[in-house]
């Protein structure tokens, strides 16, 4: 399973009005393991960028003067991401300006060229509703580092964003089963019959521990008014 997570910058917040990607940054993943491989750009957008973005990003045209155009970046991009998956954080807006830039070339949309799409910022809304799921954010609920993040930078975010991405999704690696791998309950001989299952041993609470378990109910149900919801409710007073 080959992923890559990706992000841009840009001249502004909208394609539509024109504006430009200006930064690519996409890391590898490889059955959920960084292989190291990353891909990473800046480029000439050939028109001025917003003073809002560039406060974002710190990027300026004087910086990007003697950079690519994407014309001339299209193709190592295209075989660095084709037939992967795209982990993306808030998918429509890099997706749009990526597929606006390979348009403008005459060249086929990433969902012609990828296996699919991965958006962060709605798998995060849907983990937990109403939290805030800004990358940032995220790196705080997972307890990833991003301290040396001053300014948005695409690779940065990239690297950032995949370990976030395996944070939110930990755990998935432990369903994939390959087909010569025997399920856990089988159990086989030499001969390759199966051995019989002993009896299952189960063990009964003791009077003493069933005592003790009532007693923290009691504690449970006087420091929270009666209310335990490990006891049967008391009867209505007539």
């Amino acid at each position: 399973m080959r992923q890559i997570v990706l992000d841009t910058e840009t001249t502004g917040l909208d394609w539509r009005n024109g504006d430009r990607v200006i930064e690519i940054g996409c890391v590898e993943l490889v059955n959920r393991s960084l292989t190291g491989r990353h891909f990473h750009v800046f480029i000439n957008p050939e028109r001025g960028i917003d003073a809002e973005a560039e406060a974002v990003h710190g990027i300026s045209v004087e910086f990007l003067a003697d950079k690519p155009k994407f014309a001339a970046i299209v193709e190592d991009f295209e075989a660095f991401v084709r037939d992967a998956e795209l982990v993306i954080h808030n998918a429509s807006f890099d997706v749009g300006f990526l597929n606006c830039e390979l348009g403008l070339l005459g060249r086929a949309p990433l969902g012609s060229l990828c296996s699919g799409v991965i958006d962060t910022l709605k798998m995060a809304k849907e983990q937990n509703p109403g939290k805030k799921a800004s990358l940032d954010a995220l790196c705080d609920r997972f307890e990833i580092d991003n301290g040396h993040r001053a300014l948005h930078g695409a690779l940065l975010d990239a690297e950032l964003l995949a370990e976030v991405y395996l944070a939110m999704t930990r755990g998935q690696e432990s369903l994939i089963m390959t087909l010569e791998e025997a399920p856990a309950s089988a159990q086989y001989d030499s001969s390759g019959g199966a051995f019989e299952r002993p009896p299952l041993c189960v063990q009964r609470a003791s009077t003493a521990e069933l005592e003790a378990h009532e007693r923290v109910l009691g504690e449970i149900a006087k420091a929270n008014k009666g209310t335990c919801l490990w006891l049967p409710p008391e009867p209505a007073a007539v």
